[in-house]
């Protein structure tokens, strides 16, 4: 009875075809910028245009440029998933029956489009709830399978939060953790790296690509700097962890050089390219990667999925984390869900299939909304490397001199930006990735960064320079110290009273 009624259940749920998504995404971002252009319309008249949240009159649905938080789903990827959450609903792992065979034919399918995306076997990929759970896997893991020879790991100060507290956890139980500095650039100094390295070295993690300034080292990219850094370590059975993408200023670092160096020194080689996969080419092969961290909603997935790849040849060994039914390989116990799955697989596969457009497209955006913000606000400062080769172009991170931090992003209400990790942004502490960079406390406190993608229109980037031009120009107007540095006041040489 349920498969007869499934066409028809299926038409009630799904409300669009990919073609009449992407059509109504396209409307829907037109009716964002065209709402925010009402910024000139009187503050005080009635608009029912007008919506309510925390306390906060938005005028309209806002601009969206937070990229590094997270993707919307791309349309194509939702009609992969509906299937699966209507009537082909069957647990993958039932092997008695029809709806237990359709949806493990389904999850595998999806495994062999991530492994494809990265250049691995299908059997090298487990599926995880997202790439907090992989780097906790990765980093406890292989320090728990290891530990006794080797109890020493190697990080970096800018790592995501959550390479960063399992560093911190594993302390507590004894092992040694060094946090390397890095440079202006967020590029970590491999010389120092070479000088941390010990005998007992076990682990050591570097992120891609860094989502806060979007340093890429390859060439990849840290999450929250998006770089990419190189570590070697004992040949027993070192690991090293480098986060490909920065998420906060995109740095990306040099991951296939990291990865020959390990190789060579016999170390295991791990990075959270949680802003890089999908994004810039990633070979795990060529470039010598041992594990590493993906996550579904960074690129136009669902969120709640993502994946961890784990080299079977030279064979990388770690304790699993979870116990349970033994479910993918005994690594990651638990009901796969096969709906977050599909969708995986299918980003992956649009991303492949589209990934030199994209980035066609995201770099003629990032360099309209750079050179508008540089070119007409004077006191503007690029995080992270302005060099495209260390960072990805999807992350553009912006200081403004003389500008209350707090005060700025309010101001920004109608766009949707972040000043700082997702994760952490909540807080109003400056970012400890542009502090770890050198970044002064001031020009920290009034970062924003603005992320770029497939969906985002040169509409929507031509209004959130206007926006943030209008706003900087605003609080700069009531700012003593932005006027004294007009009179030519050098406000470093100021002696201020102490009260």
């Amino acid at each position: 009875m349920l498969r007869r009624l499934a066409p028809t259940l299926l038409s009630c749920v799904r409300w669009t075809t990919s073609s009449e998504a992407a059509s109504r995404y396209g409307a829907v971002a037109l009716m964002s910028a065209e709402a925010s252009l009402a910024l000139q319309a009187d503050e005080e008249s009635v608009d029912p245009n007008i919506i309510e949240k925390k306390g906060i009159r938005l005028k309209g649905t806002p601009l969206y440029l937070d990229m590094q938080a997270t993707t919307p789903m791309d349309p194509r990827v939702l009609d992969s998933m509906l299937p699966f959450m209507t009537e082909q609903f069957g647990n993958p792992h039932s092997r008695t029956h029809l709806y237990g065979w359709e949806s493990e034919d389904a999850v595998e399918v999806a495994r062999k489009q991530v492994a494809d995306l990265i250049g691995a076997d299908s059997k090298e990929i487990i599926f995880t709830s997202g790439a907090t759970e992989s780097n906790n896997m990765a980093v406890k893991g292989v320090a728990n399978f290891y530990k006794e020879k080797k109890k020493h790991i190697i990080t970096t100060q800018t790592e995501h939060k959550c390479v960063l507290d399992s560093c911190r956890f594993l302390q507590q139980r004894g092992f040694d953790v060094t946090y390397l500095p890095v440079r202006k650039d967020g590029m970590l100094d491999l010389d120092e790296l070479q000088k941390a390295i010990r005998p007992d070295t076990a682990l050591v993690s570097v992120m891609m690509v860094n989502n806060e300034i979007g340093e890429a080292r390859i060439m990849m990219v840290n999450n929250e700097i998006g770089e990419v850094r190189v570590m070697m370590v004992n040949n027993e059975i070192g690991e090293v962890r480098v986060m490909m993408v920065n998420n906060e200023i995109g740095v990306v670092q040099p991951i296939a050089e990291i990865g020959k160096m390990c190789r060579a020194a016999g170390a295991f080689l791990h990075t959270d390219a949680a802003q890089a996969v999908g994004k810039i080419h990633v070979d795990v092969n060529s470039m010598n990667i041992d594990l590493m961290s993906i996550s579904g909603h960074k690129i136009y997935g669902p969120k709640g999925v993502g994946a961890i790849y784990i080299r079977r040849r030279p064979r990388v060994r770690l304790e699993a984390q979870m116990s349970g039914g033994g479910q993918e390989r005994g690594l990651r116990s638990g009901t796969v869900p096969t709906h977050l799955v599909v969708g995986l697989g299918a980003a992956c596969k649009v991303a492949q299939e589209e990934m030199a457009a994209d980035s066609l497209h995201i770099r003629k955006l990032e360099k309209r909304l750079r050179e508008g913000l540089q070119t007409r606000l004077k006191g503007t400062q690029l995080n992270g490397p302005e060099d495209l080769q260390h960072r990805y172009p999807g992350n553009v991170n912006m200081s403004f001199a003389y500008v209350e931090g707090e005060s700025l992003i309010m101001g920004l209400k109608d766009i949707a930006v972040s000043s700082g990790s997702a994760c952490t942004s909540a807080s109003l502490e400056p970012s400890y990735v542009l502090r770890a960079l050198g970044v002064e406390e001031d020009m920290a406190h009034t970062s924003i960064r603005y992320g770029i993608g497939r969906f985002t229109t040169v509409a929507e980037v031509d209004r959130a320079i206007e926006m943030t031009v209008q706003h900087v120009n605003k609080l700069r107007e009531m700012s003593p110290l932005w006027e004294m540095v007009q009179e030519g006041i050098d406000i470093k040489n100021i002696q201020w009273a102490q009260h």
